[in-house]
């Protein structure tokens, strides 16, 4: 079975080696926001021969034609994640836990191009990364 990363490739026609289709999957089954040594460990358990600049290329590739969107959270660190189409989803970043909670708020959507519309303009994106930390008992 193919993942939307790998069926996005052949329709591209961009070629896929057997360690490229193991990334992606691995981004793919994804829950989280997995940085590159994340994604390769990951790798390693399907193929343990992949290298890391193997995963470092392939990852890159793949930002570079629009398959997975690069993440900074801080931590000196970026983290990847597969593009959902038109799917918006906002980030609130848990510091403590070094958690990424996706959430989306129809209200705080609607709040948004508010604010741009009474500046006189119109939203045509926008990236919304809160950080926090649990709250104290």
């Amino acid at each position: 079975m193919f993942s939307s990363i790998e069926k996005l490739c052949e329709e591209r026609k961009i070629k896929l080696t057997e360690n490229r289709r193991i990334i992606a999957r691995v981004i793919e089954e994804s829950r989280d926001h997995p940085d590159v040594e994340e994604v390769y460990y990951r790798a390693l358990k399907v193929n343990p021969n992949i290298g890391m600049a193997t995963v470092y290329r392939a990852v890159k590739m793949f930002e570079e034609f629009g398959l997975i969107a690069k993440h900074d959270f801080g931590g000196n660190r970026a983290r990847y994640e597969k593009l959902e189409g038109d799917e918006h989803h906002d980030h609130l970043i848990d510091i403590a836990n070094d958690e990424v909670i996706e959430f989306f708020d129809a209200d705080l959507e609607k709040l948004k191009e508010k604010i741009a519309r009474d500046k006189g303009y119109e939203l045509v994106g926008h990236k919304l990364e809160l950080y926090c930390r649990p709250l104290s008992k």
